[in-house]
């Protein structure tokens, strides 16, 4: 079956887009004019203008009625659902993803966590505390805690290296079934000197419950993203 090609009007959002991620055109930067848009993907001004309108409603673009259109901020939606790690949703945004980690230990687990491992109430996790970032700069505080015989994996890997998700992926450790939830948070200190904001400030929290394939919670993560520099999506 042959697919239809795409309309020109999301073409043109499509390619502006590109420029604007990869930083070809900064924020603040004028846009084309529509003529010159026009000239460039051989179209009426119809489908620019509706590519713009698009661009407009996401954020990237700034300005109209009026105003001469400029690239406005780009903040990089990770949707939840797909099953890929940050740094893998991360490289697929043309980002460059980083982390450093803030602590790594085995330590007594609290009831709430306790009770969603099946873990005596004060019996052991292993808790690893993460700043992650895109192209330097922090976007998400992760806080994970992990049944012992699945964190113990972790004591032999630097985790500042890469994705977590798969290195226990190579030590046959890969959640079958993964829980959201999503909702906002108030900064508390540790967030805020982590991110770079202040005490109190709203933060998007994903808390992600992974279990094995016996049904078995294996990890409990609290991720806390700053929502100028990242969101999220549900849906693939």
């Amino acid at each position: 079956m042959t697919m239809a090609p795409a309309p020109v009007s999301q073409r043109v959002r499509v390619a502006v887009l590109d420029r604007i991620v990869r930083g070809e055109w900064a924020e603040g930067t004028p846009l084309p004019s529509e003529a010159a848009l026009c000239r460039e993907f051989g179209t009426s001004r119809g489908p620019v203008r509706r590519a713009l309108a698009a661009l407009r409603a996401e954020g990237a673009v700034i300005g109209g009625r009026g105003r001469a259109p400029v690239v406005g901020k780009v903040v990089p939606a990770r949707p939840i659902l797909d099953g890929r790690s940050f740094t893998d949703w991360a490289l697929s945004e043309g980002r460059s993803p980083g982390q450093r980690t803030l602590s790594l230990d085995r330590r007594p687990a609290t009831s709430a966590v306790a009770g969603v491992l099946g873990l005596d109430e004060g019996g052991t996790v292993v808790e690893l505390v993460r700043i992650r970032m895109l192209d330097g700069r922090p976007v998400m505080l992760e806080r994970a805690a992990f049944a012992p015989d699945v964190g113990r994996h972790l004591f032999g890997f630097d985790p500042d290296s890469g994705s977590v998700t798969t290195e226990l992926a190579r030590h046959g450790v890969a959640p079958a079934e993964v829980r959201h939830t999503v909702d906002a948070v108030a900064a508390n200190r540790l967030d805020a000197e982590s991110l770079g904001v202040a005490v109190g400030t709203p933060l998007l929290r994903d808390r992600r419950r992974s279990g094995d394939a016996s049904g078995r919670a294996v990890g409990l993560t609290d991720a806390r993203y700053r929502p100028d520099l990242a969101t999220l999506t549900v849906g693939a």
